[in-house]
């Protein structure tokens, strides 16, 4: 079956990020989380502009080739992390852009398909990398670090108020056995829950948020992609990013905040105009609070309830 591009995934918030955008014919983007592709063939069907699409997940190369065929030599594809566009732009010879969009999530594609070990229900071996070439997985994880490492990232990039029991019963269980699926992994964690309620968010969702940021750095990801977008990014141009869990937002809007002086806002009208100005202001943030998705794309999609749109533009 052909895997299509247009019927394979929908991006989150997809109409506000490209209505945000407002991309224009002759300008220059960058999808800086390709997945399936769904931001990208938006942006190239608006106007005749050219885009480059990041994307470290091998996998997705099979999407990247249907944009190639549709939309030609104005579609550029890069295995790289987004973390390394900037180098990896510039060695191509693009210095600038005009837009940038971060979409932080993990995609549906990557849920869906079980061998990636993303998905709770999934019976395949622990993975969770992004690129599952390199680096450790999952159960590297979750089989060989301490209880304490254990708690350490659970509490750290899960914020799970649980992490502690949730690191003993991850031990308790692998000194029988070791924990090869997630599914296994799911059930462990369920376990210190007791009974919930399927309808609603799942127990192991904080812990496996955690290892996911963990093993794939993405913190750390982001930090640098904010910088190289800063630095990439023409006066006027775009950035966009859109975040799922309350670090990386508070990441997101933090960093928007540091540089567009909101932190300057009680300065005193009687300070001195050259000392007000002393800070070098990147960024303009275009909207005060956060964009959420509405009531009727969480019905349709449930992994877009905790999603949230962040925009701002270049001075």
């Amino acid at each position: 079956m052909l895997l299509d591009n247009k019927n394979f995934h929908k991006s989150v918030l997809f109409d506000e990020v490209i209505t945000n955008l407002e991309v224009c014919d002759n300008k220059v983007y960058v999808d800086g989380t390709f997945g399936a592709g769904g931001y990208s063939r938006a942006i190239l069907s608006k106007a005749d502009c050219t885009l480059y699409a990041f994307d470290r997940d091998l996998t997705v190369e099979k999407f990247a080739n249907n944009l190639r065929d549709e939309f030609s030599d104005r579609f550029n594809f890069i295995h790289d992390k987004f973390s390394n566009m900037k180098n990896s732009l510039e060695n191509i010879g693009v210095k600038e852009v005009d837009g940038i969009v971060l979409d932080l999530g993990v995609s549906s594609m990557q849920l869906d398909e079980d061998d990636r070990g993303f998905s709770f229900n999934s019976k395949a071996r622990l993975d969770m990398r992004m690129d599952n070439s390199i680096g450790i997985s999952a159960f590297d994880v979750v089989n060989h670090k301490s209880e304490k490492e254990l708690s350490d990232i659970i509490r750290n990039f899960g914020e799970d108020r649980k992490h502690r029991q949730i690191a003993k019963n991850i031990i308790k269980h692998r000194e029988k056995a070791e924990i090869n699926t997630a599914i296994e992994l799911a059930n462990i964690i369920r376990e210190v829950y007791g009974k919930y309620n399927p309808k609603k968010i799942d127990p192991a969702t904080k812990t496996f948020q955690a290892i996911r940021i963990f093993i794939n750095d993405e913190l750390g990801e982001l930090k640098k992609a904010l910088n190289d977008a800063l630095d990439l990014l023409k006066k006027g141009g775009k950035l966009l990013v859109v975040s799922f869990h309350s670090l990386e937002d508070s990441y997101v809007k933090k960093f928007f905040r540091d540089n567009s002086g909101y932190n300057d806002r009680n300065i005193s009208r009687y300070v001195p105009q050259d000392l007000q100005q002393s800070n070098d202001h990147k960024l303009s943030v275009l909207n005060a609070k956060a964009i959420k998705p509405s009531q009727q794309e969480i019905d349709n999609n449930i992994r877009a309830r905790s999603s949230r749109l962040r925009t701002a533009i270049k001075r």
